[in-house]
């Protein structure tokens, strides 16, 4: 049997997809198991050991129905995306079971819930929903520096591809990495886009004479960054595809949360993680920008508040 599944595109749906995609693919253990996606998310998988091929499709919607053709004939396909592309994507794949998961399907629940049910709703499953899984394998010499770490490891995580509304302010992530400068050495992370905010924070904390941090923005793979994550004591951050990836490793984790829904895109069952937020009559907004102007969600979150919490986590 072959079995094709189109991933979601976002780095944390990937991954709050990954019990459901265990569980397919345990339910169809001898079957070759193909996925098709955007980089991104098919480096999450990269590392699985029952994935029979993967790979990156097109966004060019002519060069995408060509390479569906190539891909050959299917058991099964299921894709975990409810876009437009993707119902044109299904039409071309060569397959006798087609499924496409639909966002306004399912509701109340976590993500990592919807997309369980998604699995079981096709192919009338009964799969409990399990923990986030990622395959990994170390990309660090036992000798390397940030490893073999002088203190626990302190991730701050200030991007979030999603929108400026979903990020905390870096004045208030340098007062908290500075508060713990003496507790933790303390690493940097962010994307591409995000390297301006971690700058910013490299700045306030060498003014403040904070020697003890590595800034990484920018300079990570998928894979990379997945490792660096494993070996954190400590993960701070907003509502992201790192929280999710730190909540696959039972990393104690802080997310600050503004404009989104807490309660479907928390840190799925991390035994040691806490939720910072307002609970202001205008969240959710699910905005990308305040629409109110004010960005109170974020703006009234102080680093006593995540100090707080990191300090109720008793993490000695």
């Amino acid at each position: 049997m072959r079995v094709l599944i189109e991933l979601p595109t976002w780095l944390g749906d990937a991954v709050m997809a990954t019990p459901a995609i265990e569980n397919l693919i345990n339910f169809h253990k001898d079957s070759d198991v193909v996925l098709i996606g955007s980089p991104t998310p098919i480096e999450v998988f990269k590392n699985h050991p029952n994935i029979s091929e993967m790979h990156i499709l097109s966004k060019n919607h002519i060069s995408l129905l060509m390479e569906a053709r190539k891909l050959g004939k299917f058991d099964i396909f299921l894709s975990f995306r409810s876009s437009l592309r993707s119902t044109l994507l299904k039409f071309f794949i060569s397959s006798g079971n087609k499924y496409q998961y639909k966002r306004d399907e399912f509701q109340k629940c976590h993500q990592v819930e919807k997309y369980n049910h998604f699995i079981n709703n096709s192919l009338g499953t009964d799969f409990l929903v399990g923990q986030l899984i990622i395959h990994s394998k170390s990309l660090f010499k036992e000798s390397s520096e940030l490893i073999k770490k002088h203190k626990p490891l302190l991730g701050l995580n200030p991007g979030a591809s999603y929108g400026n509304a979903k990020r905390w302010y870096p004045e208030e992530f340098a007062k908290v990495a500075i508060k713990l400068s003496n507790q933790f050495d303390i690493i940097l992370f962010g994307g591409d886009s995000e390297k301006d905010i971690s700058m910013d924070i490299e700045k306030l904390l060498i003014e403040k004479g904070v020697t003890n941090f590595t800034n990484i923005s920018g300079k990570t793979s998928i894979s990379e960054l997945i490792q660096y994550i494993s070996n954190l004591d400590l993960f701070i951050t907003g509502d992201s595809g790192p929280m999710h990836i730190a909540a696959s490793f039972q990393v104690p984790s802080i997310t600050i949360f503004g404009p989104t829904k807490d309660n479907e895109t928390s840190q799925w069952m991390a035994t040691k993680s806490i939720i910072v937020k307002k609970n202001l009559e205008c969240q959710p907004c699910m905005k990308r920008v305040c629409p109110l102007k004010h960005h109170n969600c974020m703006k009234l979150i102080k680093a006593n508040d995540v100090i707080e919490a990191v300090n109720s986590l008793k993490l000695n």
